[in-house]
């Protein structure tokens, strides 16, 4: 799904109405009754809603989806914040009829003595103010309002956008916004939805259907995107009757050191779950019995060193279609020895995880002679080992879009809302997983999936995307059984087929 600017959401609906053709203000009724079976779905008809609006088309939504929760057999009272004849043309329009149907329904503040105390409200839906705003609330009343909203006890269900939110750029320090419970976007997510500094705002988030034209939506060209379920089953590979083993590649995983196998054995255990061929783990000699007794599946080959990686034979890097670097290496001098021949012998894909990321960030001039296509998976500190650090995570974004571009590799930038960037300069975010995941070997796990998918000749976006939402879908699945406490990084691996299944 396309993650479009504020600017390409306002052309597509104006487009939606030329082609459809529909009236603006029925396009307004169409999203109000989308975001009012939304509202229907978390509360019953006994629980009383407050729809506070402002005078644009956010409030016009708002004035729509109070009348049509009265239509409906709702307990709704809705606030109108007014200063004079300065409401757009549908929320005016909406005003007039929530008016005509429900005169004592609607309630008018034009200053700040008027603003109702929200102690004891229970559900508040906030559509003051839309999404086009790029500049701090300055309006007394608008801010006096929002912090009330902010201090109540009541559930806050945003439409399209928290108030006072900006949606292409970082916050303000000083701004207020709501801070929402729920945000139900329309048509599209927003950009700073996908932000760990917003999310205070946003809470939790869905978007809805309001029908926009699909040719509209077909003329949007956007850089950013939101991973579903649907793009990825168009990315998986489907298996024929007539293969073998060797159809699906022979991968490499460099990993283990001493007091650091667990990260290799599950590294290998995900690789084996997500389709390859054949698998080789290099280790060093201390953890050979420690692989081959827990993953017999996997060929294993020994270091010349006991308790460390210290390089590969050239000669022996021709087999293999694609090789992992990283988890559980450890930052022995002799490891980055080997780790930087393997980037001078291999000429292949790379995935550089964990240590082997560490280990270019102490050595950045090797950065310009990895290969092409190779996949970095750092979380948000390795990358800023890598690069440097950011202000806030919109600058972090083009930071990455930008190394990507530059060193012509797949950044697999790990969070709740993973952030893939692709050679060309596109971001993809992920929307599976869960705060479960924030555990131990759940990184190892993910480089091994992506090994397996890149060994099988997936793209390198493509592993990364596919192994991206696989990983959390799997750890979506274990949830079922599992707590987010509860979850630990096996239970992921475990999951995996389910995971594959579900798409």
């Amino acid at each position: 799904m396309k993650i479009p600017t504020i600017e390409q959401i306002r052309l597509c609906d104006a487009n939606t109405i030329q082609y459809e053709p529909i009236s603006s203000i029925d396009l307004m009724e169409r999203a109000a009754k989308s975001c009012v079976e939304q509202i229907k779905r978390m509360f019953s008809s006994d629980m009383p809603i407050s729809v506070f609006c402002g005078t644009g088309n956010n409030g016009g939504d708002g004035l729509a989806i109070a009348r049509l929760l009265l239509d409906s057999g709702y307990q709704c009272q809705a606030f109108l914040l007014y200063f004079g004849n300065t409401c757009s043309t549908d929320c005016k329009e909406n005003l007039l009829r929530l008016q005509k149907t429900y005169p004592d329904k609607i309630q008018i503040i034009t200053n700040k003595e008027e603003i109702p105390i929200l102690f004891d409200y229970r559900v508040i839906i906030d559509a003051l103010l839309g999404s086009g705003l790029n500049k701090p609330v300055e309006n007394e009343i608008f801010i006096r309002l929002i912090k009330r909203i902010n201090a109540s006890p009541a559930f806050v269900f945003s439409v399209d956008m928290p108030s006072g939110l900006f949606a292409e750029i970082p916050m303000d320090a000083n701004a207020v916004a709501v801070e929402a419970d729920f945000t139900l976007s329309f048509q599209f997510p927003k950009l700073g939805f996908l932000f760990p500094e917003n999310y205070k705002y946003v809470g939790e988030w869905t978007i809805t259907d309001i029908g926009l034209h699909p040719c509209a939506i077909e003329q949007i060209q956007s850089n950013n995107h939101l991973i579903s379920g649907e793009m990825v089953r168009g990315m998986l590979h489907l298996r024929e009757k007539f293969v073998h083993k060797a159809n699906f590649g022979h991968g490499l995983l460099v990993a283990g050191s001493k007091g650091m196998m667990g990260a290799a054995v599950l590294s290998a255990k995900a690789c084996l779950r997500s389709g390859i061929g054949l698998l080789t783990a290099h280790v060093p000699a201390i953890g050979y019995t420690i692989m081959q007794s827990n993953v017999p599946e996997a060929m294993c080959v020994c270091d010349k060193e006991e308790n460390f990686f210290s390089g590969i034979d050239f000669d022996l890097l021709a087999k293999y279609n694609a090789i992992a670097i990283g988890p559980g290496l450890g930052k022995n001098k002799r490891s980055a020895e080997g780790l930087k021949k393997l980037i001078a012998d291999f000429g292949g894909s790379i995935i550089f995880d964990a240590d082997a990321i560490n280990l270019l960030s102490e050595n950045k001039t090797w950065l310009e002679f990895i290969p092409p296509n190779c996949i970095l998976t750092p979380h948000i500190k390795e990358f800023e080992r890598l690069t440097h650090p950011v202000s806030n995570s919109f600058e972090r974004m083009e930071l990455q879009r930008e190394f990507s571009f530059r060193h012509q590799c797949t950044i697999v930038l790990k969070g709740a809302h993973t952030c893939i960037s692709s050679q060309q300069g596109d971001c993809y975010f992920n929307t599976s997983g869960n705060p479960g995941m924030a555990t131990g070997g759940s990184g190892d796990v993910l480089t091994g999936i992506i090994l397996g998918l890149l060994a099988q000749r997936y793209t390198a976006i493509q592993a990364a995307i596919t192994g991206v939402f696989l990983h959390g879908k799997a750890a979506d699945i274990a949830l079922k059984h599992q707590s987010c406490e509860s979850l630990i990084a096996s239970d992921i691996i475990d999951n995996t087929g389910l995971a594959f299944l579900s798409v």
